[in-house]
């Protein structure tokens, strides 16, 4: 069946065969479900159920007259009370105000911190030294033999009559991969430059372990899945137990499990969201419009911001039912967070897409901290405008509210930032350089900064290697099906975070390595290809 395309909102959708994408289009696909509006809203960072526009919150941009305003009519308000004093319905929210850095404020109960297990490495081999030991923790022998069955399977059933299927083995697909991440470490324009001979340009690894042919065809039937468990899923489509994720599902739970069992979290770890590239359409496909790739498969994870270790991750598979109650921001971070495998006091650094107060205050009942930027019209966030910052405060000022456990923040910089935190006080004290216009010219001075923008900007920063990695080092040659997207995706997690494992072991034991001490990561890349080459 030749695939249907359609458009609504810039969001492209197709309906495919069996043998290529997923089915998004049916009446009762889980993707389907979502209105074109909620998803735009998605594709821009914000929650379709936080997020609706309210008239009653300002942007922190507005106008000293306009706060005038706002504050005159609820002074009217208060004075058309009746005469025995009592107070208009809207006459609680009057009484708050926003407060300068100069009032005091109460620091925050502090949580002991419990890990379930100790942070750091666990359950790693005694023989586990090389760089393709640790990559082999997350790739087993068995899983690999497991991917070579699968693959000479559809192999075989995809390929002409007149020509005969080649069935891999073990050691080609170790050569595969190893050229996958080759291609990460040496640009070229087409994949075919890696196999080209001329006088000015010719890499000899790439031909040295297999014919350019020979990786095509590994590329295009590359298959993870039972092709009989493939074909009873798709008689399920339009059902409930339809799985989206089926042709990937054995080892998306491989690497998510592997994840999780060769490391634990240290205290301060963040929620962010990741683009797989992605050729082929479907009902998965998301877009952000802050990240490198355009469009892709959007993946939330969970990652230690000591390190960087991707510990637990899943694909967004389409909005679900019950997203619509608690948004899918709050689902995201349960999903990914569970008090029972982690442990408690732990300090979770979020962005604006999954701030919020409900979100803050349920984590805190699990003894999780929580603190990040958050969006002045989300469900929550104080209505109040009495003493906010005006447009034209000096950079450096700072105005607070607490709300029980709850502690929001706006600060001055070069623009407005608001935060929220369960667990830090307003001001202690802190300050930071920042070039400030002193008549013609521009000075360098400090100017005060609270404990919550500097604390989350010392944490979240340490992430960006990690999603730098797995946005940028993907094979060069576009896939055609959804779940060899996904492939890459996890192949590029087990390769940064077994490169971590082993910068982490290496820091245990006090020993020096030129592959651990303060370089690039494109180090671990290039140990990777020396050791698939020894085996091949």
């Amino acid at each position: 069946m030749d695939p249907k395309k359609s458009t609504e909102n810039g969001v492209e959708a197709s309906i495919a065969s069996n043998d290529e994408d997923l089915y998004v289009c049916d009446q009762y696909s889980v993707a389907s479900s979502v209105d074109s509006a909620a998803e735009e809203m998605l594709r821009n960072g914000l929650d379709p159920v936080l997020d609706w526009p309210s008239p009653d919150i300002y942007s922190p941009d507005e106008d000293c007259d306009l706060q005038q305003r706002k504050r005159s009519r609820r002074s009217s308000t208060c004075s058309a009370a009746g005469a025995d004093g009592r107070e208009s319905e809207n006459d609680g929210v009057s009484t708050e105000r926003w407060r300068s850095s100069d009032e005091a404020d109460v620091e925050p109960l502090q949580l002991d911190f419990t890990p379930v297990q100790e942070p750091g490495p666990k359950f790693l081999p005694s023989n586990c030294s090389s760089p393709l030991q640790f990559f082999q923790l997350f790739f087993p022998k068995k899983t690999m033999q497991s991917i070579v069955g699968h693959t000479n399977v559809y192999g075989s059933k995809c390929k002409d009559v007149g020509n005969p299927w080649l069935y891999l083995s073990l050691k080609d697909l170790k050569s595969y991969i190893g050229l996958v991440i080759y291609t990460g470490l040496l640009k070229c324009s087409l994949l075919t430059e890696y196999w080209r001979k001329s006088q000015y340009f010719s890499p000899s690894f790439p031909a040295y372990v297999m014919s350019y042919q020979k990786f095509v065809t590994i590329a295009n039937t590359l298959h993870f899945s039972d092709t009989i468990e493939d074909e009873k899923n798709y008689l399920k489509k339009g059902t409930a137990a339809y799985e989206q994720l089926g042709k990937i599902l054995p080892l998306y739970q491989l690497i998510r499990e592997a994840c999780k069992t060769h490391f634990h979290p240290f205290q301060n770890i963040t929620i962010d969201e990741r683009i797989l590239a992605a050729q082929p359409r479907t009902g998965l496909k998301q877009s952000m419009e802050d990240k490198s790739t355009d469009r892709g498969y959007k993946l939330f994870a969970l990652t230690d911001c000591t390190c960087g270790y991707t510990w637990d991750f899943f694909i967004y598979e389409g909005k679900s039912c019950a997203s619509q109650n608690v948004g899918l921001s709050y689902e995201s971070v349960m999903a990914l967070l569970d008090e029972n495998t982690l442990g408690s006091g732990y300090k979770l650094f979020v962005d604006k897409f999954y701030t919020s107060p409900t979100l803050f205050r349920d984590l805190l009942y699990k003894k999780i901290w929580a603190c990040g930027p958050i969006w002045t019209n989300r469900t929550g966030f104080p209505k109040t405008v009495v003493n906010r910052l005006s447009k034209n405060a000096p950079r450096g000022t700072m105005r607070w509210i607490r709300d029980d456990s709850l502690l929001f923040v706006e600060w001055k910089d070069s623009q407005v930032v608001q935060m929220c935190s369960t667990f830090h006080k307003a001001f202690e004290g802190d300050t930071v350089q920042r070039k400030v216009k002193c008549d013609t010219h521009r000075t360098l001075v400090e100017v005060p900064i609270p404990a919550v923008v500097l604390d989350y900007n010392r944490n979240v920063g340490t992430v960006e290697p990690s999603s730098f990695i797995t946005g940028h080092y993907r094979v060069l040659h576009k896939p055609k099906k959804w779940y060899q997207c996904v492939f890459y995706h996890l192949l590029d997690i087990a390769v940064d975070n077994a490169f971590i494992l082993h910068k982490l072991v290496a820091k245990r034991k006090k020993t020096k390595s030129s592959d651990t001490e303060d370089i690039p990561r494109d180090a671990c890349f290039r140990a990777y290809r020396n050791g698939w080459r020894e085996q091949v």
